[in-house]
């Protein structure tokens, strides 16, 4: 969760949108010092045992250490996104609560009151993010801010397209006076349906993601097996120049792999 001073948002059109940064800002993650520590140190430690499968010397698994400081910036990424997928899902059972309380007869403001109300029978956890922003929505409005600011400033915040797309949609039917209703019915459901599809490529996926972390892990169970079992075999790539300059080159190879193969699940819709 960060916390800054409110500022302007530049949009991706080049207008300016002003939000209050005092809030969550999802593509922002400020870690403890305490997990910084603790991701170094399990970093540190499996970078330490690779390196000693593929070296077999303490002094050049050790001399790997450094690579352990990269790894807090890496967890962060990974935090940020898992965030924002969290918030994208939670954002979906929030249309669909809405869209209930629109089509029995409520205002737009009423509907968000229930809304809360139907997300806390959800989502027990009062901590969840979209029951504090939903929390904080029926708060603003009730002092008098209007929704088309609370809700640009909530899609500001969440640098997600989906909820981006709503609150755009929202903000054109004020302004020319369509059926907001049945427009935010509509779009509610064109939004669900992309969720859900992104939701079944995930499942999809989900096999060959673990099949993509066994196929990674192989050539390091691999190594050791051989260290374990034909010692005198692999005893030249260990005690070698010429070895140790191979086993570096693997491991490089085997870092690339894992890049592509990573980047080639990261399926977006």
């Amino acid at each position: 969760m960060a916390l800054f001073p409110k500022e302007a948002h530049i949009s991706d059109q080049g207008s300016v949108t002003g939000y209050d940064t005092s809030l969550t800002d999802y593509n922002v993650y400020i870690m403890s010092s305490k997990e910084k520590l603790g991701y170094i140190a399990l970093a540190a430690a499996v970078i330490f045992t690779v390196g000693f499968i593929f070296y077999h010397s303490i002094i050049l698994s050790a001399l790997l250490f450094p690579l352990a400081l990269l790894y807090p910036k890496m967890r962060t990424k990974e935090i940020i996104i898992k965030r924002k997928n969290n918030l994208n899902l939670q954002f979906k059972d929030m249309l669909y609560s809405l869209s209930a309380s629109l089509s029995a007869g409520k205002s737009v403001e009423s509907a968000f009151k229930d809304v809360l109300k139907d997300l806390s029978i959800i989502y027990p956890d009062p901590e969840t993010d979209i029951l504090r922003e939903v929390e904080i929505l029926v708060r603003k409005i009730e002092m008098n801010e209007t929704l088309e600011s609370v809700l640009s400033d909530f899609a500001a915040r969440s640098h997600l397209e989906d909820i981006e797309n709503f609150v755009d949609v929202f903000q054109t039917c004020k302004r020319t006076g369509g059926n907001i209703v049945e427009i935010i019915k509509n779009t509610s459901n064109i939004i669900n349906d992309k969720i859900e599809i992104k939701q079944e490529i995930d499942t999809l996926l989900a096999q060959r993601k673990f099949e993509q972390k066994v196929l990674n892990v192989m050539p390091i169970g691999l190594i050791l097996l051989l260290s374990l079992t034909t010692s005198d075999y692999m005893a030249p790539i260990f005690n070698t120049l010429a070895g140790r300059i191979a086993i570096t080159f693997s491991m490089i190879l085997l870092v690339i792999s894992y890049a592509i193969s990573k980047k080639i699940m990261d399926i977006k819709i």
